[in-house]
């Protein structure tokens, strides 16, 4: 199995997955061109993508799905709430309703020769989820866009070989920063992002012995630091009451506007 992030941040997310056969985009929140560009710099091809899994509908998460529906056809997995709401999303353009395939929270599904499960998570959107993937023994998790986090939550990312995590913003720069009084506390509230420390702190509970890489994404652009966030959960893991230590793992923060390292398992 196979991850490379095409671009994550507050400001635009793609992730692709995949196995030797099989290859999968969770979000076009991106342009089309730069999803083409981004996956030719790794040799592949936008027409290779079996399906794009949505997380929900915020535009920086469809921003160039329209394009990349309407060009390649390519399938759409997403929720019933999630479908209802981008075609709602006069953005995106219309989309053929045929390339939707409607899912169900908790409930796995495969594409080619990879196992979906979609997992419900707290963020203020018409039915959000985050993903698991798995191909025989290996998995893989894309988990952004958290509010909080629960003991199901813990338990579903429990054995996972590659993890991207969110770790959106620094809680000190949000406050004093220049965002309206609301949006701060929508941000910092249950169904709005993990800050830096919560990211760190779900990690350590999430680590085992045969755990290969963490990516940690979706930075906010305004409120967050890619050495400030990988400092930050380096030294929560460290502190936690996890066996493990921050440097015990590869960890490296996704780019927001270009691909990154590609990770394979």
């Amino acid at each position: 199995m196979e991850l490379c992030s095409i671009a994550s941040g507050s400001s635009g997310n793609c992730i692709c997955v995949g196995s030797d056969s099989c290859h999968l985009l969770i979000d076009a929140g991106i342009s089309g061109k730069r999803i083409e560009t981004g996956l030719n710099s790794i040799e592949l091809k936008t027409a290779e993508m079996q399906g794009i899994l949505i997380t929900h509908e915020h535009i920086d998460h469809i921003a160039g799905l329209g394009v990349l529906a309407r060009r390649y056809g390519i399938p759409i997995y997403a929720t019933a709430g999630t479908i209802n709401a981008i075609l709602h999303t006069r953005s995106v353009g219309k989309i053929d309703g045929e390339l939707f395939h409607e899912i169900t929270p908790e409930v796995s599904f495969t594409i080619g020769d990879l196992t979906v499960e979609p997992i419900s998570v707290s963020h203020d959107a018409a039915e959000p989820v985050a993903y698991k993937i798995r191909q025989q023994e290996k998995s893989l998790a894309v988990m952004t866009d958290l509010g909080t986090y629960d003991d199901t939550i813990v338990e579903k990312m429990r054995g996972l070989d590659i993890l991207l995590l969110e770790a959106n913003h620094d809680v000190h720069m949000l406050q004093v920063g220049s965002y309206p009084y609301p949006l701060k506390q929508r941000i910092l509230g249950d169904r709005g992002h993990l800050s830096n420390e919560r990211s760190g702190q779900l990690l350590g509970k999430v680590l085992h012995d045969n755990f290969k890489t963490v990516i940690l994404g979706h930075l906010s652009k305004e409120n967050n630091y890619p050495q400030l966030a990988y400092e930050t959960v380096r030294l929560e893991v460290t502190m936690s009451a996890s066996p493990y230590k921050g440097d015990d793992f590869p960890m490296y923060v996704a780019n927001r506007d270009m691909p990154s390292e590609m990770v394979r398992v």
